[in-house]
This record gives structure tokens, sequence and C-alpha cells, in this order.
């Protein structure tokens, strides 16, 4: 394989852009070398061995996109004629179905549509004048995606490595009514600043990704190794080195240095979440239990010098209001719980009321800014230690 270096770039979630950073600085063997954060996803200069390397080890990218051109591009007819001109039979051949997809950032364009018609129409004259043949295009499971992004005077054309979506690891088939994408949920595992020698608990598991997520992490699961990728479609990658890597990443796996547990009130969540912990490999590395997070003992008594998280998405307030309770209300309840039940442990919780830290009646040590979808949240992370005064009960609400 050419040691080329390419320009990539790995979308991401919203506010996850330093941790990934970080991530893809901790990939073993990845030469990768960051050139520019922006908002939703860092840039890249790296080897076709390193794109192979982010798609098999990243938990927070949700793609790894290989660009192929760059230019000035005001109106559509630039965007064809950038599509034309490029050396698509280096990557696929004719024979191979084709996706073309679209993003924008302050576009002069008047219809990214047409835009992205232009894009495909472009791909497909080039083979045509070439080979006298065009790629089919394919909706649903093409052999080969193109990413077009265009900004206020530029347009880029990438190959899409990754095929689905890096989130889509293969094991969550079934899900709650609120599900956190996985990338997310191993973002607001290395945002708190968990680590598996800490032990876990998420009190509101629902389908279990938090904690499916920090078990892989905790045994050395690499999130893309029971799946399947776009450059394995594509021409320039070796099947040979590919499974190589493949079956490094099998060889690290290990045991769980510490605890983990996923409880819910819901036993039908958890039925979900073990399925989908059995599917992930990790079924024997997680504890679950059925229980009112706002009531009784804690799942988990830590070991002498332990240290312990509790790391959830709790419900956010239109699915709280919406089963009969106030917001403000559970949040105060569960402040208490946190400080009363879980002295000396650490807490990290994603909630979209920005107001929480009052409701809550603790002060966070760290906020961070995160967009589940298109819900802005915080990250909140808080040292539950002793001696906090306990609040006053809530007037009742009529």
């Amino acid at each position: 394989m050419s040691d080329e270096l390419h320009k990539l770039y790995l979308p991401c979630p919203r506010g996850l852009e330093q941790a990934l950073e970080e991530e893809i600085r901790d990939i073993p063997g990845c030469g990768a070398e960051v050139r520019a954060r922006h908002a939703a996803g860092i840039a890249l200069r790296g080897s076709l061995r390193d794109v192979m390397l982010l798609n098999l080890h990243s938990r927070i990218a949700s793609r790894v996109l290989l660009q192929v051109a760059e230019a000035a591009a005001t109106q559509a007819d630039d965007v064809y004629r950038l599509a034309l001109r490029q050396p698509w039979e280096r990557w696929f051949d004719p024979s191979q179905t084709l996706r073309v997809d679209i993003s924008a950032e302050r576009s002069p364009l008047q219809s990214l549509h047409f835009a992205l018609l232009r894009a495909k129409d472009g791909v497909c004259d080039h083979f045509r004048l070439r080979d006298g043949r065009r790629p089919d295009v394919a909706r649903h499971q093409p052999d080969v995606r193109v990413h077009l992004h265009v900004d206020a005077g530029s347009a880029r054309l990438y190959l899409d490595t990754s095929g689905e979506a890096l989130f889509k690891r293969g094991w969550r088939l079934e899900h709650g009514e609120a599900p956190l994408k996985e990338n997310l949920a191993a973002g607001l595992l290395r945002l708190a600043g968990w680590t598996p020698q800490a032990a876990l608990y998420d009190p509101f598991c629902g389908s279990g990704t938090i904690a499916i997520e920090a078990a892989q992490v905790a045994c050395a699961i690499a999130p893309g190794l029971h799946r399947g990728f776009g450059f394995e479609r594509l021409r320039g990658f070796e099947p040979q080195q590919w499974q190589a890597l493949r079956a490094q990443a099998l060889q690290a796996r290990r045991a769980a240095p510490a605890p983990i547990c996923a409880a819910d009130i819901d036993p039908r969540m958890l039925q979900i979440g073990r399925d989908n912990a059995r599917r992930a490999g990790v079924e024997q590395e997680l504890r679950w239990h059925q229980a009112d997070a706002l009531q009784g003992p804690p799942p988990l008594q830590l070991e002498a010098g332990q240290v312990g998280w509790v790391l959830s998405n709790p419900p956010y307030a239109e699915r709280i209001e919406a089963k009969g309770s106030q917001a403000a209300d559970f949040l105060a309840r569960l402040g208490d719980r946190l400080k009363h039940g879980f002295v000396g442990w650490n807490a990290a919780l994603l909630l979209a009321d920005l107001r929480a830290e009052r409701s809550l009646g603790l002060r966070a040590a760290r906020r961070h800014v995160l967009y589940n979808g298109a819900i802005e949240c915080r990250l909140y992370t808080f040292a539950l230690v002793a001696g906090r005064p306990p609040r006053r009960a809530l007037p009742a609400v009529g």
C-alpha cells in the first residue's frame, strides 16, 4: 500500500471535537496528523492504513472522509466540472453502485439538491466518457458513497470510507424511546474523565448504550471489529493489511478491571440492554439491576481506594412531564439521591435543562456544551463530597 498522505475529515457530534482529537492521538499505530479542529469535526492528514485504523478504532467520529478534490464553486455547474475531471477509476469502477450525499455551510448555491444532482452527473459522466458505462445510483446500501461539501466559496468532494455511519456498531438492534447514539455515549465517557480502572453505574440505562460503550472500552474491544466498511469496496486498500489490523485488535481483548453496572426501572429496557450487550460481546462484563434510580441503596459498593462514577443521560423534561412529573422536582430528588447515596463518588449527567445545577442543588466542577442531535445539552460533572446539607422539600404542585 502506498505511503501517500491524504487529506481526511472526521465529522463528529458537536461539542466532541477535542475528545475526538485526543482519541485520534491515542489510537495505537495511527500516524494521522491533526491539522485543524472545526465545529463538529477534525481535519487530518493520513495514509490509507490510517484510514483503516480510524474506522476500526474511533468511537467518537461519525465517518472517515477522504478528500478527493477541492475548488472554488459559486454555482452548480462548478460542482459538475469538479466532479467530471476527477480520476474516479483510481478508487472504483462503473460496475459498482453509487450514492452522493451533500452538506453545506453558508453556501451561495441556490439549490443544494441541484448541486447534489450535478455532482452525481459529473461522476457518472466521467465514466461514460471514459469507458462508455456509468455507475447505477443506489439510495440504499450503495457500493460507493461520495460526499459533497459546499461552503461560502468552495466545494470539496470526499470518498466516504466508512459506509454506514460509525456510530452504527452493529450490536444495537433495539432501543428505547430516546436513544443516545453510540459515539455520543463514548464522548461522554471521555469528557467526564472516566477510565476503565473506575467503577461505573448508569441508573437510567435504557437500552444500555453508555454501559455497553464503557464495557467495550474497558475490555479494549475496537468498536468497528464486527462490522464492514466502505473502504473494503474501494481500490487501493490492501485486504491482507486490513485483516492484520483486525487480528491485532482481536488480540487486544482483556477483562474489564472494574465493575460496570446498568439499572433501569423498566424490565423491558433491561432485557433490550442485555440483548445488546450480548451482541456487543460484553454480556459477562455488566451487572444489570431493575431499580428506581431515586430510591434504595446503590447497587455497587466501592472497594477501598476505588474510584466510582455515576454517569448517565437522565430523561429530559419532555419525557418526565409526559409521565406526570415536574422536571424540577425530578432533578431535585436526583440531586438529593446523589448527595446522600453516593458520597465519595463522581457524577456526570447529560441534561438538556441548562439550569440543572440549581434544580439538582449541586455545583458542577465542569460543564461541556454538547448537542444530542439538535438538542443543546450540558454534560455536568460533580464531585460528590460529604457534608452537603439536605435539601428542604419542595412545595407540592397542584
